[in-house]
Protein backbone atom coordinates (compact mmCIF):
# COMPACT_ATOMS: atom_id res chain seq x y z
CA UNK A 1 0.00 0.00 0.00
CA UNK A 2 1.65 3.49 -0.82
CA UNK A 3 1.49 5.87 1.55
CA UNK A 4 -1.28 8.26 -0.41
CA UNK A 5 -3.74 5.23 -0.06
CA UNK A 6 -2.68 4.62 3.72
CA UNK A 7 -3.43 8.64 4.20
CA UNK A 8 -6.46 8.61 2.19
CA UNK A 9 -8.97 11.02 4.19
CA UNK A 10 -10.82 9.53 6.49
CA UNK A 11 -13.78 12.32 5.26
CA UNK A 12 -14.21 10.92 2.03
CA UNK A 13 -17.19 8.51 2.48
CA UNK A 14 -18.33 6.57 -0.56
CA UNK A 15 -21.36 7.53 -1.91
CA UNK A 16 -22.91 4.46 -2.08
CA UNK A 17 -23.65 3.78 1.40
CA UNK A 18 -27.05 4.48 1.09
CA UNK A 19 -29.08 1.23 1.44
CA UNK A 20 -30.31 -0.10 -2.49
CA UNK A 21 -34.24 0.75 -2.83
CA UNK A 22 -34.16 -2.32 -4.98
CA UNK A 23 -32.80 -4.29 -2.30
CA UNK A 24 -34.15 -4.70 1.48
CA UNK A 25 -31.26 -7.11 2.39
CA UNK A 26 -29.40 -6.65 5.98
CA UNK A 27 -32.14 -4.91 6.83
CA UNK A 28 -33.26 -6.02 10.67
CA UNK A 29 -36.69 -7.34 11.11
CA UNK A 30 -39.06 -5.19 13.17
CA UNK A 31 -39.88 -6.82 16.73
CA UNK A 32 -37.03 -8.96 16.48
CA UNK A 33 -37.28 -11.59 19.79
CA UNK A 34 -34.57 -12.68 22.04
CA UNK A 35 -33.35 -16.61 20.44
CA UNK A 36 -31.79 -18.92 22.87
CA UNK A 37 -28.88 -20.88 21.96
CA UNK A 38 -26.92 -24.19 23.75
CA UNK A 39 -23.28 -23.67 22.46
CA UNK A 40 -21.01 -26.89 23.68
CA UNK A 41 -17.19 -27.34 23.71
CA UNK A 42 -15.51 -30.73 23.33
CA UNK A 43 -11.47 -30.66 24.25
CA UNK A 44 -9.22 -33.60 24.04
CA UNK A 45 -5.85 -33.14 24.42
CA UNK A 46 -4.37 -35.70 22.49
CA UNK A 47 -0.22 -35.59 23.55
CA UNK A 48 -0.51 -34.95 27.63
CA UNK A 49 2.99 -34.79 29.05
CA UNK A 50 2.86 -34.17 33.16
CA UNK A 51 0.11 -32.01 34.47
CA UNK A 52 -2.39 -31.10 31.85
CA UNK A 53 -4.22 -27.81 32.00
CA UNK A 54 -7.12 -26.10 29.93
CA UNK A 55 -9.14 -22.84 29.82
CA UNK A 56 -12.06 -22.59 28.00
CA UNK A 57 -13.87 -19.46 27.59
CA UNK A 58 -17.67 -19.11 28.37
CA UNK A 59 -20.47 -16.06 28.12
CA UNK A 60 -20.21 -13.21 30.91
CA UNK A 61 -23.08 -13.29 33.55
CA UNK A 62 -23.67 -9.88 33.34
CA UNK A 63 -26.28 -8.99 30.66
CA UNK A 64 -25.85 -6.64 28.20
CA UNK A 65 -29.05 -5.00 25.38
CA UNK A 66 -28.30 -7.60 22.93
CA UNK A 67 -27.35 -10.66 24.98
CA UNK A 68 -28.33 -12.28 28.31
CA UNK A 69 -27.72 -16.04 30.27
CA UNK A 70 -30.37 -18.77 29.78
CA UNK A 71 -28.74 -20.90 32.43
CA UNK A 72 -25.38 -21.75 34.06
CA UNK A 73 -22.56 -23.46 32.41
CA UNK A 74 -22.38 -26.61 32.91
CA UNK A 75 -19.09 -28.62 32.13
CA UNK A 76 -16.99 -31.94 33.02
CA UNK A 77 -13.24 -33.32 32.97
CA UNK A 78 -13.20 -36.86 32.86
CA UNK A 79 -10.63 -37.66 35.87
CA UNK A 80 -9.81 -34.16 36.46
CA UNK A 81 -11.29 -31.30 38.12
CA UNK A 82 -12.68 -28.29 36.59
CA UNK A 83 -14.42 -24.72 38.29
CA UNK A 84 -16.03 -21.62 37.13
CA UNK A 85 -13.46 -18.67 36.77
CA UNK A 86 -13.42 -14.91 36.62
CA UNK A 87 -10.66 -12.61 36.16
CA UNK A 88 -10.90 -10.18 38.68
CA UNK A 89 -9.20 -7.65 36.61
CA UNK A 90 -10.89 -8.06 33.36
CA UNK A 91 -13.78 -9.66 34.07
CA UNK A 92 -13.19 -12.73 31.70
CA UNK A 93 -15.43 -16.08 32.57
CA UNK A 94 -13.78 -19.18 31.77
CA UNK A 95 -13.59 -22.90 32.93
CA UNK A 96 -10.46 -24.02 34.40
CA UNK A 97 -9.50 -27.61 34.21
CA UNK A 98 -6.33 -29.39 35.26
CA UNK A 99 -5.32 -33.62 35.27
CA UNK A 100 -2.66 -35.29 36.94
CA UNK A 101 -0.10 -36.87 34.68
CA UNK A 102 -1.31 -40.02 33.14
CA UNK A 103 -4.84 -38.95 32.86
CA UNK A 104 -6.35 -38.76 29.26
CA UNK A 105 -7.73 -34.75 29.80
CA UNK A 106 -11.05 -34.40 28.14
CA UNK A 107 -13.35 -31.10 28.56
CA UNK A 108 -17.23 -30.54 28.09
CA UNK A 109 -18.44 -27.51 28.19
CA UNK A 110 -22.01 -26.38 27.60
CA UNK A 111 -23.60 -22.64 27.46
CA UNK A 112 -26.90 -20.69 27.47
CA UNK A 113 -27.57 -17.65 26.17
CA UNK A 114 -30.33 -15.66 24.42
CA UNK A 115 -29.60 -12.92 22.06
CA UNK A 116 -31.18 -10.40 20.43
CA UNK A 117 -30.64 -7.81 17.38
CA UNK A 118 -29.16 -4.59 18.43
CA UNK A 119 -29.21 -1.70 17.56
CA UNK A 120 -28.30 2.23 18.39
CA UNK A 121 -30.48 4.63 16.50
CA UNK A 122 -28.02 7.20 15.69
CA UNK A 123 -30.57 10.00 14.31
CA UNK A 124 -31.30 11.17 17.07
CA UNK A 125 -29.53 11.57 21.12
CA UNK A 126 -30.51 8.53 23.41
CA UNK A 127 -31.35 8.74 26.63
CA UNK A 128 -29.18 6.08 27.88
CA UNK A 129 -27.91 5.79 31.20
CA UNK A 130 -24.46 6.95 30.99
CA UNK A 131 -21.28 4.61 32.39
CA UNK A 132 -19.00 4.95 35.15
CA UNK A 133 -15.73 7.22 35.15
CA UNK A 134 -14.25 4.19 36.17
CA UNK A 135 -15.80 1.93 33.40
CA UNK A 136 -15.07 5.04 30.64
CA UNK A 137 -11.15 5.52 32.06
CA UNK A 138 -10.55 1.49 31.98
CA UNK A 139 -11.95 1.51 28.42
CA UNK A 140 -8.93 4.41 26.82
CA UNK A 141 -6.15 2.22 28.39
CA UNK A 142 -3.49 0.90 26.05
CA UNK A 143 -2.58 -2.28 26.88
CA UNK A 144 0.15 -4.66 25.25
CA UNK A 145 -1.57 -5.12 21.71
CA UNK A 146 -3.27 -1.80 21.62
CA UNK A 147 -1.14 1.21 22.35
CA UNK A 148 -2.26 4.82 22.39
CA UNK A 149 0.88 6.29 21.70
CA UNK A 150 3.20 7.06 19.00
CA UNK A 151 2.32 6.01 15.24
CA UNK A 152 -1.52 5.15 16.75
CA UNK A 153 -1.66 8.57 17.90
CA UNK A 154 -0.71 10.61 14.97
CA UNK A 155 -2.84 8.17 12.40
CA UNK A 156 -5.94 8.76 15.11
CA UNK A 157 -4.82 12.42 15.25
CA UNK A 158 -4.77 12.84 11.32
CA UNK A 159 -8.09 10.85 10.50
CA UNK A 160 -10.32 12.85 13.30
CA UNK A 161 -8.74 15.90 12.74
CA UNK A 162 -11.88 17.26 10.77
CA UNK A 163 -14.61 15.56 13.21
CA UNK A 164 -16.12 17.93 15.47
CA UNK A 165 -18.30 15.65 17.81
CA UNK A 166 -17.46 11.84 19.30
CA UNK A 167 -19.71 10.81 17.14
CA UNK A 168 -17.98 12.20 14.28
CA UNK A 169 -15.10 10.89 15.27
CA UNK A 170 -16.09 7.45 15.79
CA UNK A 171 -17.69 7.10 12.25
CA UNK A 172 -14.30 9.00 10.31
CA UNK A 173 -12.53 6.27 11.82
CA UNK A 174 -14.84 3.58 10.84
CA UNK A 175 -14.71 4.89 7.29
CA UNK A 176 -10.91 5.25 6.99
CA UNK A 177 -10.61 1.45 8.30
CA UNK A 178 -13.01 0.49 5.47
CA UNK A 179 -11.35 2.39 3.09
CA UNK A 180 -7.90 1.55 3.84
CA UNK A 181 -7.76 -2.00 4.80
CA UNK A 182 -8.35 -5.56 3.68
CA UNK A 183 -8.97 -8.97 4.72
CA UNK A 184 -6.24 -11.11 4.42
CA UNK A 185 -6.97 -14.79 4.19
CA UNK A 186 -3.61 -16.66 4.80
CA UNK A 187 -4.05 -14.82 8.56
CA UNK A 188 -4.20 -17.80 10.86
CA UNK A 189 -7.60 -17.48 13.27
CA UNK A 190 -8.80 -14.36 13.37
CA UNK A 191 -5.22 -12.63 13.92
CA UNK A 192 -2.94 -11.37 16.18
CA UNK A 193 -3.80 -7.80 16.86
CA UNK A 194 -0.70 -6.14 17.05
CA UNK A 195 -2.46 -2.36 15.47
CA UNK A 196 1.52 -0.94 15.81
CA UNK A 197 3.40 -3.23 13.69
CA UNK A 198 0.01 -3.13 11.41
CA UNK A 199 0.47 1.15 10.97
CA UNK A 200 4.54 0.90 10.58
CA UNK A 201 4.67 -1.54 8.28
CA UNK A 202 1.71 0.00 6.63
CA UNK A 203 0.65 -3.79 6.04
CA UNK A 204 -2.73 -3.19 7.10
CA UNK A 205 -4.49 -6.55 6.19
CA UNK A 206 -5.52 -9.41 9.10
CA UNK A 207 -9.06 -10.74 10.26
CA UNK A 208 -11.22 -9.59 12.81
CA UNK A 209 -8.53 -9.66 15.30
CA UNK A 210 -6.61 -7.48 13.97
CA UNK A 211 -9.20 -4.77 11.70
CA UNK A 212 -11.87 -4.38 14.79
CA UNK A 213 -8.44 -4.34 17.51
CA UNK A 214 -7.22 -1.44 14.86
CA UNK A 215 -10.02 0.70 15.64
CA UNK A 216 -10.29 0.39 19.00
CA UNK A 217 -6.91 1.13 19.58
CA UNK A 218 -7.54 4.51 17.06
CA UNK A 219 -11.04 5.34 18.93
CA UNK A 220 -9.12 5.17 22.13
CA UNK A 221 -5.83 7.26 20.88
CA UNK A 222 -8.18 9.58 20.17
CA UNK A 223 -10.08 9.79 23.25
CA UNK A 224 -12.99 7.58 22.43
CA UNK A 225 -13.74 4.53 25.23
CA UNK A 226 -13.39 1.37 23.00
CA UNK A 227 -13.55 -2.26 23.53
CA UNK A 228 -13.07 -5.33 21.40
CA UNK A 229 -16.18 -7.42 22.32
CA UNK A 230 -14.77 -11.44 21.61
CA UNK A 231 -17.22 -14.35 20.81
CA UNK A 232 -18.15 -16.92 17.85
CA UNK A 233 -20.98 -16.86 15.02
CA UNK A 234 -23.25 -19.19 16.74
CA UNK A 235 -25.93 -19.50 13.65
CA UNK A 236 -26.18 -18.35 10.03
CA UNK A 237 -27.25 -14.99 8.89
CA UNK A 238 -30.93 -13.77 8.28
CA UNK A 239 -30.02 -10.49 7.25
CA UNK A 240 -28.87 -12.01 3.34
CA UNK A 241 -25.18 -12.69 4.20
CA UNK A 242 -23.80 -15.89 3.37
CA UNK A 243 -20.13 -14.70 4.54
CA UNK A 244 -20.95 -13.09 8.22
CA UNK A 245 -22.44 -16.50 9.42
CA UNK A 246 -22.11 -20.23 10.26
CA UNK A 247 -22.76 -22.45 8.08
CA UNK A 248 -23.78 -25.20 10.24
CA UNK A 249 -24.12 -26.39 13.96
CA UNK A 250 -20.53 -27.53 13.62
CA UNK A 251 -19.00 -23.87 14.60
CA UNK A 252 -15.38 -24.81 15.91
CA UNK A 253 -13.50 -22.12 13.62
CA UNK A 254 -16.10 -19.34 13.92
CA UNK A 255 -15.03 -17.20 16.47
CA UNK A 256 -15.31 -13.39 15.73
CA UNK A 257 -13.92 -10.51 17.13
CA UNK A 258 -16.26 -7.04 17.54
CA UNK A 259 -16.26 -3.98 18.96
CA UNK A 260 -18.05 -1.20 21.02
CA UNK A 261 -17.23 2.75 20.83
CA UNK A 262 -18.79 4.63 23.63
CA UNK A 263 -20.60 7.95 22.75
CA UNK A 264 -21.61 10.35 25.41
CA UNK A 265 -25.15 10.38 23.53
CA UNK A 266 -25.90 7.68 22.70
CA UNK A 267 -23.92 4.82 25.19
CA UNK A 268 -21.98 1.97 23.84
CA UNK A 269 -22.37 1.87 20.08
CA UNK A 270 -21.53 -1.51 18.09
CA UNK A 271 -19.23 -1.32 14.89
CA UNK A 272 -17.84 -3.83 12.89
CA UNK A 273 -15.88 -2.43 10.37
CA UNK A 274 -13.82 -6.16 10.04
CA UNK A 275 -17.21 -7.97 8.57
CA UNK A 276 -17.43 -5.13 6.07
CA UNK A 277 -14.21 -5.90 4.56
CA UNK A 278 -15.24 -9.99 4.71
CA UNK A 279 -18.27 -9.41 2.82
CA UNK A 280 -15.95 -7.45 0.21
CA UNK A 281 -13.79 -10.72 -0.26
CA UNK A 282 -16.14 -13.40 0.64
CA UNK A 283 -19.82 -12.81 -0.31
CA UNK A 284 -20.07 -14.78 -3.23
CA UNK A 285 -19.08 -14.45 -5.80
CA UNK A 286 -16.07 -12.78 -4.07
CA UNK A 287 -13.78 -10.01 -4.35
CA UNK A 288 -16.83 -7.73 -4.85
CA UNK A 289 -16.30 -4.29 -5.47
CA UNK A 290 -16.57 -1.34 -3.28
CA UNK A 291 -19.64 -0.20 -4.94
CA UNK A 292 -21.23 -3.36 -4.74
CA UNK A 293 -24.99 -3.12 -2.92
CA UNK A 294 -23.69 -5.88 -0.81
CA UNK A 295 -20.97 -4.16 0.44
CA UNK A 296 -22.50 -0.19 0.69
CA UNK A 297 -25.18 -2.01 2.77
CA UNK A 298 -22.94 -3.92 4.71
CA UNK A 299 -21.09 -0.68 5.35
CA UNK A 300 -23.96 1.49 5.98
CA UNK A 301 -25.36 -1.34 8.90
CA UNK A 302 -22.34 -1.99 10.21
CA UNK A 303 -21.63 1.19 11.96
CA UNK A 304 -24.53 0.95 14.87
CA UNK A 305 -25.96 -2.68 15.02
CA UNK A 306 -24.98 -6.13 15.28
CA UNK A 307 -26.98 -8.75 14.02
CA UNK A 308 -26.82 -11.60 16.88
CA UNK A 309 -26.55 -14.96 15.38
CA UNK A 310 -23.01 -14.39 17.51
CA UNK A 311 -22.21 -14.76 21.08
CA UNK A 312 -19.95 -12.51 22.80
CA UNK A 313 -17.14 -13.89 25.58
CA UNK A 314 -15.61 -11.07 26.77
CA UNK A 315 -13.81 -7.98 26.38
CA UNK A 316 -10.34 -8.38 28.15
CA UNK A 317 -6.90 -7.86 27.16
CA UNK A 318 -3.67 -9.33 28.23
CA UNK A 319 -5.62 -12.19 30.46
CA UNK A 320 -3.69 -14.24 32.95
CA UNK A 321 -4.43 -17.75 33.03
CA UNK A 322 -5.39 -19.35 36.71
CA UNK A 323 -2.68 -21.84 37.22
CA UNK A 324 -0.45 -20.58 34.48
CA UNK A 325 3.23 -19.90 34.67
CA UNK A 326 3.05 -18.97 30.99
CA UNK A 327 3.23 -15.20 29.62
CA UNK A 328 -0.35 -13.43 29.78
CA UNK A 329 -3.03 -13.67 26.32
CA UNK A 330 -3.58 -10.86 24.69
CA UNK A 331 -7.36 -11.69 24.34
CA UNK A 332 -9.16 -14.75 25.26
CA UNK A 333 -11.22 -16.07 22.93
CA UNK A 334 -10.14 -19.60 21.65
CA UNK A 335 -9.93 -22.77 24.10
CA UNK A 336 -5.89 -22.64 25.76
CA UNK A 337 -4.00 -25.42 27.17
CA UNK A 338 -0.74 -26.41 28.69
CA UNK A 339 0.64 -29.92 29.23
CA UNK A 340 4.28 -30.55 30.89
CA UNK A 341 4.64 -26.65 31.79
CA UNK A 342 4.27 -26.05 27.72
CA UNK A 343 1.50 -23.88 26.22
CA UNK A 344 -0.15 -25.66 23.00
CA UNK A 345 -0.49 -23.88 19.94
CA UNK A 346 -4.93 -23.68 20.33
CA UNK A 347 -4.61 -23.80 16.43
CA UNK A 348 -2.58 -27.42 15.49
CA UNK A 349 -5.07 -29.76 15.53
CA UNK A 350 -2.11 -32.24 15.97
CA UNK A 351 -1.88 -31.54 19.64
CA UNK A 352 -5.18 -29.73 20.95
CA UNK A 353 -8.05 -30.70 19.10
CA UNK A 354 -11.74 -29.42 19.98
CA UNK A 355 -15.23 -29.03 18.50
CA UNK A 356 -17.63 -26.53 18.77
CA UNK A 357 -21.49 -27.02 18.25
CA UNK A 358 -24.17 -24.78 18.61
CA UNK A 359 -28.37 -25.09 18.06
CA UNK A 360 -31.00 -23.22 19.22
CA UNK A 361 -33.72 -23.98 21.64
Amino acid sequence: MNRRGFLRCAGAVSAGLALPDRSRLFAFASGAAWRTFEVTTDVEILRPSGVTRVWMPVPARAATPYQKSAGADTFTATGGKARLVVDSRTGASMIAAEWPDGVKPALTVTSRVSTEDYTVDLSAAGHTKPASKGELAHFLQPTSLLPTDGIVRQTALMITANAPTDLDKARAIYEWIVENTHREPTVRGCGVGDIRGMLETKDLGGKCADLNALYVGLARAAGLPARDVYGIRIAKSELGYKSLGASSEVITKSQHCRAEVYLSAYGWTPVDPADVRKVVLEEPPGNLAMTDHKVTAARKRLFGSWEMNWMAYNTAHDVTLPGSAGKPLGFLMYPQAETGGARLDTLDPDGFRYKITSREL
